[in-house]
């Protein structure tokens, strides 16, 4: 049986941590974006989030993405710089036509600050990327 399963390399997927100005509050906020630089949609993403040390483990958060088109990209969620500390985790699972792919982004602790950001191409903005 274990013989039978396929477990496919995930490429063309990126996760990427973006410090951007919010124009609702006036103020420079840290955001998490999914990244597709496949040629094809991604169905039904799931993406698991959880922040993690020896001592001290965040509340788990999921988002669903019904499909995320080609070559682009999508905001997942808005982070807060007190977790920066911490070993975050985001897994993320998706359709790519009727496969089902798997992939664990991890941004290590203090990596994620100013003086780390390089400019995304894709995005067009200044962030922490993850490949």
């Amino acid at each position: 049986m274990r013989k039978d399963i396929e477990i496919s390399e995930v490429t063309g997927i990126e996760m990427a941590v973006v410090l951007e100005h919010n124009e609702t509050h006036n103020t420079e906020d840290w955001y998490v974006y999914l990244i597709n630089n496949k040629n094809v949609d991604l169905d039904m993403a799931i993406i698991v989030s959880q922040g993690f040390s020896e001592k001290k483990t965040t509340t788990v958060f999921r988002k669903k993405i019904d499909k995320l088109k080609a070559n682009s990209f999508v905001k997942v969620e808005m982070i807060h710089p007190d977790v920066f500390a911490l070993n975050n985790r985001f897994q993320v699972s998706f359709f790519e036509g009727t496969q089902i792919f798997e992939k664990t982004f991890l941004f290590k602790e203090n990596t994620i600050k100013e003086g780390s950001l390089r400019m995304i191409s894709s995005l067009n903005k200044r962030g922490v990327l993850v490949k």
